[in-house]
């Protein structure tokens, strides 16, 4: 369960709460450039871009669970779980594993446009990273300060949708979370007016009853619908500080707290970071579960033309 945003201020930011049972050595990892990124089933290209985001390294392999390059592309990847279909390898396709896809499209394109023409080309196998870390049902999120898509990989094959809201959750695929929408198209800041009957003296007892009917629950459907509303509805000042506050408030308002999700094998998840990206800075913004605090990482404190990763972890 995750959600993923794009938000809009003076400058554009990107970022997800990763909500999860348990730990995977997530850190903060930079990509270099001249990092010897290589894929499975092609060629890796000779000219990356660097990028940052949260990965778990393993095998010095940053998997990301979401990540910005320098040219202010952004990708996250969250669950889906009963709709992800992966295939085999298609002769005349770019073949990529799921946990490959992130970093391919951000080392190779520079913007939704660019990405939309690279992914057109690609075929997500079923590939395992090794054998204890099996393929992740995936869809993704990619997005600049000018547009999103959504990309679902399901048995009718890969599809790309374009994303007007910039919000992506979970189950369940994209087009049902677009037609849902339709039905909170009322909601609004202000307060209601009596629409039921003008027999019937109705007055509002305080403010926010435009928004009564936003669901609260925590299923995806609803932290879609809710996030979507909190994002639409947010107002700043277009600083930095009040940008990063403000993106923080609205991914706060899908946060699961732990012990409210209960999964099927008797966990509880929860959000355990929640990230924002200054796409056009490189400046990446975070929180802890444990640590409120707002942590920052500068992509281009890095040296962008290294050979090795940067890794820093999370509770410094």
């Amino acid at each position: 369960m995750c959600t993923a945003v794009s938000y809009q201020t003076r400058c554009h930011y990107f970022g997800r709460n990763l909500d999860l049972e348990r730990g995977y050595g997530e850190c903060v990892v930079v990509t270099p450039r001249n990092f010897p990124l290589a894929f499975r089933f092609v060629a890796g290209p000779s000219r990356r871009y660097a990028m940052i985001g949260t990965a778990a390294v393993v095998e010095n392999y940053p998997l990301y669970f979401e990540a910005t390059n320098e040219m202010g592309l952004s990708v996250a990847a969250l669950n889906f779980p009963e709709s992800a279909a992966y295939g085999a390898c298609v002769t005349g396709r770019k073949n990529i594993a799921p946990f490959e896809l992130i970093p391919f499209v951000l080392s190779t394109c520079a913007s939704v446009e660019e990405a939309g023409k690279c992914l057109d080309g690609i075929e997500i196998v079923d590939c395992n990273f090794s054998k204890s870390l099996c393929a992740t049902p995936l869809h993704w999120i990619v997005s600049d300060k000018n547009a999103s898509v959504t990309v679902e990989c399901t048995k009718r094959g890969l599809r790309v949708y374009e994303n007007p809201f910039g919000v992506l959750t979970n189950e369940p695929p994209f087009p049902f979370h677009r037609a849902n929408l339709n039905r909170y198209m009322g909601l609004h800041e202000g307060t209601a007016t009596n629409a039921l009957s003008d027999r019937l003296s109705l007055v509002n007892h305080g403010l926010g009853f435009g928004a009564i009917g936003l669901p609260g629950d925590f299923s995806s459907a609803s932290r879609f619908v809710r996030a979507v509303f909190v994002k639409e509805k947010s107002v700043c000042d277009g600083s930095e500080a009040a940008s990063v506050a403000q993106f923080f408030h609205i991914l706060r308002a899908v946060a699961m707290p732990r012990g409210c999700v209960l999964t099927t094998t008797g966990e509880y998840e929860y959000t355990r970071y929640t990230c924002c990206c200054n796409t056009d800075t490189g400046v990446y913004y975070y929180t802890t579960y444990d640590d409120l605090s707002v942590r920052q990482v500068p992509l281009r404190g890095a040296d962008l033309d290294g050979k090795e990763l940067y890794v820093y972890s999370m509770n410094n």
